[in-house]
């Protein structure tokens, strides 16, 4: 059995003391593939430092978050493109949009997000969302600038079932975390209604930490929890959520999961 965490931050400071331990624990429980979203300028090199500490295990994507997208943000996103040409990387990510946290740069948010999906578009690669209170808006943008070559995530789906299947419709993936074990999510009618094959698994650690860890700091190994919750939920094995799972994000990210 083999799962993939499609989405987590495990070159934060978070996990300075204990990396080694995190990443046995993950291989522990059948993580075979790590997908380390990018968050600005400062964090490439944490994390690409990660990634060569654990070739063919940590793999990077670059991007620029939209928590990060202040008055610079033309002066990141030049930075970062030169990275990418020069990369191997299996993403443009994290973008997109977030209202949740500050509006106040909302246009240079948007601006930022279009210019990355132009940015997959050009080198073919994935592209993963964030679309905090913003979906409605994402799903527009992404509608505009589909022409059959945009492919990617909607990481940490927060929508509802409507909004679900126009991201499928979309072309896109639907990115499923520690919510779905949190008491009250609208993530079980999701799923519920949801083939599998539209789905991949991510932590999102150190956030988003699923039952029965939650309040304590997320880790890749916790992905167990969320399969497991996915499988009680479609009434099917274990085995199969990972094997459809990974091999969804092996596709879309040109994995090799052999």
């Amino acid at each position: 059995m083999k799962l993939t965490d499609t989405h987590s931050h495990l070159y934060l400071p978070h996990f300075e003391d204990d990396i080694d331990d995190v990443i046995g624990n993950a291989r522990a429980n059948k993580i075979s593939h790590i997908l380390l979203p990018n968050i600005d300028t400062e964090s490439t090199g944490p994390m690409l430092e990660l990634c060569r500490s654990y070739p063919a295990y940590c793999f990077p994507m670059i991007g620029l978050h939209p928590a990060s997208v202040k008055e610079n943000y033309r002066q990141q996103l030049k930075e970062l493109e030169s990275l990418l040409d020069k990369g191997n990387f299996v993403a443009v990510g994290e973008t997109g949009m977030d209202a949740y946290w500050d509006k106040t740069f909302l246009k240079e948010q948007e601006d930022a997000f279009i210019t990355q999906l132009e940015w997959a578009k050009k080198l073919d690669l994935p592209v993963v969302i964030h679309s905090r209170e913003t979906m409605d808006r994402i799903i527009t943008i992404v509608r505009s600038h589909q022409d059959s070559k945009l492919r990617g995530v909607f990481h940490a789906f927060s929508g509802n079932l409507s909004q679900a299947e126009e991201v499928k419709e979309l072309g896109f993936k639907i990115g499923i975390g520690g919510v779905i074990t949190f008491r009250n999510s609208n993530l079980p009618e999701i799923v519920s209604e949801v083939g599998l094959h539209n789905i991949v698994l991510e932590t999102d650690a150190p956030y988003l930490t699923p039952v029965p860890y939650r309040g304590k700091r997320n880790e890749s190994s916790y992905l167990i929890y969320i399969a497991r919750e996915i499988a009680r939920i479609k009434g099917i094995t274990l085995e199969k959520v990972a094997k459809v799972t990974t091999a969804n994000a092996c596709d879309l990210f040109k994995l090799s999961c052999q």
